[in-house]
């Protein structure tokens, strides 16, 4: 699997978490600090050997906590910085997570969803993340979500994790399930000179005018990084541009937090990515993402050799959500099915978007995924 010294190409068998510790490779990632959990442990353990045979760190934490604010530091000491985890894990970085946003530091946070709540079926699949990634920390604050549906994206989507960090400043999450962090498939890894990598931008002006938290027109301030000679100070408190603490000043909190939201907000349309399956004519659409968007693709094309006029959208951008998208595909839709292995998360900013468009929620908990069969049914049902 591993070659002393070099980074991964060419094609290979391997599974999710795997892939996406190289892709964390590939993306230039120099410092990761984790905790073992299932379903995420492969992703440490192969970074446990991968980091030092190329010259990089990897450090096993005492817990979730210390291994996001390591995160947060190393980020600011200049290397790109990654953690990955599962639900109780991820529940008690929610508060780092928070200084992150505020503190405007590029890291990428993987999530590899497992059952829940409390510890619920650690070995086991879900999808019951998703609101939690949104809304985990308190305040207001837009994020970046991404969800794989298959091993090359544990890869692939890894690298644009990193990418979208530092290009927004900016935590950004993947949000993937155990299936496919678990499931073997064929990761074809390009040369380093055919994968992106995008880095933070740095500060052009003088270490006197500098400060930190002065946007540019994109809304994104150049983060210069302990060690590059800048003196300025960082801390989550309620900020202005010089990185001070404001905190009984509403108008610094205002602006502040409104630039924080947009940020992503107003890059929307170059964040979002989705994938369309057969919507032009279709009367019925099915929403789903991770593995269940596989059961669901298999559905929808059994759906169409039976004469049901059926589409897939599946969002790889969980956040921000695609809502131009699902507005869109509303306005010929006669109805929207949501598959999710949760209680009903999705399926409710689904609701929000369609409108008028009736959406039914197929709601499955436990071992099994939704499966084809399963999801051909609530099309062929709601099709009548």
């Amino acid at each position: 699997m591993t070659k002393k010294g070099v980074v991964l190409t060419g094609a290979h068998f391997m599974n999710g978490d795997v892939a996406c510790a190289e892709g964390a490779i590939a993306a230039g990632c120099r410092f990761f600090a984790g905790y073992p959990i299932t379903p995420a442990t492969e992703i440490a353990e192969h970074l446990s050997e991968r980091m030092p045979e190329i010259g990089r760190i990897y450090i096993q934490m005492e817990d979730e906590i210390a291994s996001i604010a390591a995160v947060i530091g190393a980020s600011y000491a200049g290397l790109k910085s990654m953690t990955a985890t599962s639900g109780p894990g991820f529940s008690l970085m929610q508060e780092n997570i928070g200084l992150a946003v505020m503190t405007e530091t590029p890291c990428v946070i993987v999530d590899i969803m497992r059952g829940g709540p409390s510890t619920g079926q650690p070995t086991m699949p879900g999808q019951q993340d998703v609101m939690q990634a949104k809304w985990g920390s308190h305040g207001d604050y837009e994020i970046i979500a991404l969800a794989p549906s298959s091993v090359q994206e544990m890869f692939d989507l890894t690298v644009e994790a990193f990418n979208l960090s530092e290009t927004y400043r900016t935590p950004t999450i993947l949000l993937a399930d155990e299936v496919v962090a678990h499931m073997w498939e064929k990761v074809v890894i390009p040369t380093a000179e055919k994968i992106t990598t995008i880095n933070r931008k740095k500060p052009n002006t003088s270490r006197e005018e500098y400060m930190p938290f002065m946007p540019d027109n994109d809304l994104v301030p150049p983060m210069a990084c302990f060690g590059d000679g800048y003196r300025f100070h960082a801390t989550g408190l309620t900020h202005d541009e010089h990185g001070y603490p404001k905190t009984q000043d509403s108008e610094v909190q205002q602006k502040l937090v409104r630039r924080l939201c947009e940020k992503i907000r107003k890059n929307t349309d170059r964040i979002v990515r989705v994938e369309e399956v057969m919507l032009d004519d279709a009367d019925i659409v099915v929403i789903a993402y991770g593995i269940v968007a596989r059961a669901a693709f298999s559905a929808v094309r059994k759906a169409r050799d039976s004469g049901i006029k059926a589409g897939l959208l599946r969002p790889i951008t969980l956040w921000p959500f695609p809502e131009v998208h699902v507005t869109k595909i509303a306005n010929h839709a006669k109805r929207i099915v949501v598959p999710e292995m949760n209680c009903g998360q999705l399926v409710r900013e689904v609701e929000r978007a369609a409108k008028e468009t009736p959406v039914v929620l197929l709601s499955k908990l436990g071992e099994d995924p939704p499966t084809p069969a399963e999801v051909l049914e609530a099309i062929r049902r709601n099709s009548r």
